[in-house]
C-alpha cells in the first residue's frame, strides 16, 4: 500500500518550518487553532530535544572514529585503536538506531500539521466563509426549469445509464454534442492561459508515491486517491503533478515566476461524500480539469494569489455564468493551503458549487518538495541566500460542473440549451 511507503522519503523535510515551532510553538498551536487543529507541542518538543541531542552525540562519535581510523595507520600498538574503534562502532550504531526512531517519530508528528492560515483569513469552519464577489444576478425562468440530468439526457449530451453498467456509480459517458461541449471548454480554458503566458502543460496520470507527498496530500490523505499497485497512484488533480515538475531543484531567481497551466483527467475516490442531492456530475470519480499553478518569490506570492483568482472569475464571466467568490474560512482551508478563494457557479437544481479553488501554499509544499531559489543577496532572516519559493495553484477550471451550470442556466423553454459565445467558434452551433 502506498501509505506504507512513507519511511522512502522520511529525511525528505517537513511542511511547517521545525525551527519556528521551536521558537514560538505557543504561536504556531494558536494559529493552527484558527482551523479548529489542536496541538501540544511540549511533548514533541522534548522528542526534538532528544533527536538533536543524539543527532550531536552521533556526530561527534564519528569524528572520533574517523580520527582512529587516521590514527592506526602510524600506531605501534593497532590492537588498542581497533578494539576502541570496535567500540565506539557499537556505539554509534545504537544511537543511530535511536536517531531513525526519533526522526520517526518527528516526521509523523510534523506529517499531521497543516499549513499555518495566512492573517487574513477568518477563523472557523465553513460557517465562517464570506462571499467577497458577485457576478450577474440567478436566472429566472418563466417555465418550470428542468435539471441538468433531464437535459443531458434528452439531448443526448451524457449517457448515465451505459457509464453506470460499464463502470458502477458517480460516472458518466460524453456522447455527441457533449463530447463536443466538454472538449470544446477545454480548449477555451487552455488557449485562454496560453494567451495569458501560460506554458501548457500534460503531465502523466500515474505518480509515485513521493509526489503525493511532496504535494502534501500523503501520508493523511492516502485514501483519498486511487491506488494502482507499484506505489503509484492515479493524479487526483494536475496539481499533484505540477507541484513536482520543480522537485529538488534550485530555480535560477531570473527564471521566477514559472507559470503552468496542466490539463489531465482527475481520479477521485470520494469516499465517504456522496450526497444524494449531488446527482448527475456533480461528484465523480473522474472529470476533466485545467490547473494553473505557480512557482514565485516568496514577496509576490499574495500579487500571483489575486492573478489566479481573477483568471478564473474571467473564465466564468467569460462563458456568462452567474457565479459567486467565497473567501474560505480557516477550517475550510484544505491541509496544505494558507489562503483559498472558492469561485462557485450556480446551478439551479442544486445552487452553488465550486469550479475553481484558488489557493497559497506560500512555502508550505515547496518545503516538502525541496524547490528553492537563489536570491541576488543573503536574506536578513536567515543569512542565506537560497531560499524556498512559493506555490500557488487554481482550477482553470474543472468541466464537471461547468456542464450542469451551462445546460440549466441557459436552458429554453422547448428544452434546448443556448451556447455561451465564447464556444460558438469551437461548436460550430448556437443551440444544443
Amino acid at each position: 500500500m502506498i501509505v506504507d511507503k512513507w519511511q522512502k522519503v522520511i529525511h525528505s523535510g517537513y511542511m511547517i518550518d521545525i525551527a519556528l515551532i521551536r521558537q514560538k510553538p505557543d504561536w504556531v498551536a494558536s494559529q493552527l487553532a484558527k482551523r479548529g487543529f489542536k496541538v501540544d507541542f511540549a511533548k514533541f518538543v522534548k522528542i526534538d530535544e532528544k533527536k538533536r541531542k543524539a543527532q550531536a552525540d552521533f556526530e561527534d562519535l564519528r569524528a572520533q572514529k574517523n580520527k582512529l581510523a587516521k590514527d592506526i595507520m602510524s600506531a605501534i600498538n593497532k590492537g588498542e585503536i581497533v578494539a576502541a574503534s570496535k567500540k565506539l562502532g557499537e556505539e554509534i550504531a545504537r544511537i543511530e538506531k535511536t536517531l531513525n526512531e526519533l526522526e520517526t517519530e518527528t516526521f509523523e508528528f510534523m506529517s499531521a500539521l497543516p499549513n499555518i492560515p495566512l492573517p487574513d483569513v477568518q477563523a472557523g469552519d465553513k460557517e465562517a466563509n464570506k462571499v467577497v464577489k458577485t457576478f450577474l444576478k440567478q436566472p429566472k425562468f418563466a417555465f418550470t426549469p428542468k435539471d441538468h440530468v433531464e437535459l443531458c439526457t434528452s439531448l443526448g449530451l451524457i449517457d448515465y445509464e451505459r457509464a453506470a453498467k460499464m463502470s458502477g456509480a458517480r460516472t458518466w459517458v460524453y456522447t455527441g454534442m457533449g463530447a463536443r461541449l466538454e472538449w470544446a471548454l477545454l480548449n477555451y480554458f487552455i488557449d485562454f492561459h496560453i494567451a495569458n503566458g501560460y506554458t501548457f502543460i500534460m503531465p502523466p496520470h500515474l505518480l509515485n508515491y513521493e509526489s503525493g507527498y511532496a504535494a502534501g496530500q500523503f501520508p493523511k490523505f492516502a485514501d483519498d486517491v486511487f491506488q494502482v499497485g507499484g506505489g503509484k497512484f492515479l493524479l487526483p488533480t494536475a496539481e499533484t503533478a505540477l507541484i513536482n515538475m520543480h522537485r529538488d531543484e534550485i530555480i535560477p531567481v531570473e527564471k521566477l515566476p514559472i507559470k503552468y497551466a496542466g490539463y489531465s483527467p482527475c481520479y477521485r475516490t470520494e469516499a465517504g461524500n456522496y450526497r444524494k442531492d449531488e446527482r448527475g456530475m456533480l461528484r465523480g470519480h473522474q472529470f476533466n480539469k485545467v490547473e494553473m499553478f505557480i512557482f514565485c518569490k516568496p514577496e509576490d506570492s499574495a500579487k500571483f494569489f489575486e492573478e489566479l483568482v481573477r483568471n478564473a472569475e474571467k473564465l466564468v464571466e467569460g462563458l456568462g455564468l452567474h457565479y459567486q467568490t467565497v473567501a474560505l474560512a480557516a477550517g475550510d482551508v484544505s491541509a496544505s493551503m494558507a489562503k483559498t478563494y472558492d469561485i462557485e457557479v450556480f446551478i439551479p437544481s442544486f445552487g452553488y458549487k465550486e469550479v475553481s479553488s484558488c489557493s497559497n501554499a506560500m512555502d508550505y509544499q515547496a518545503r516538502r518538495a525541496k524547490i528553492r531559489t537563489k536570491l541576488a543577496k543573503p536574506s536578513e532572516a536567515t543569512g542565506s541566500s537560497v531560499t524556498l519559493v512559493h506555490t500557488l495553484n487554481a482550477s482553470g477550471l474543472a468541466t464537471s460542473r461547468l456542464v450542469p451550470a451551462i445546460v440549466e442556466q441557459f436552458q429554453t423553454k422547448d428544452g434546448r440549451v443556448i451556447v455561451p459565445d465564447a464556444l460558438r467558434k469551437y461548436l460550430g452551433v448556437e443551440l444544443l
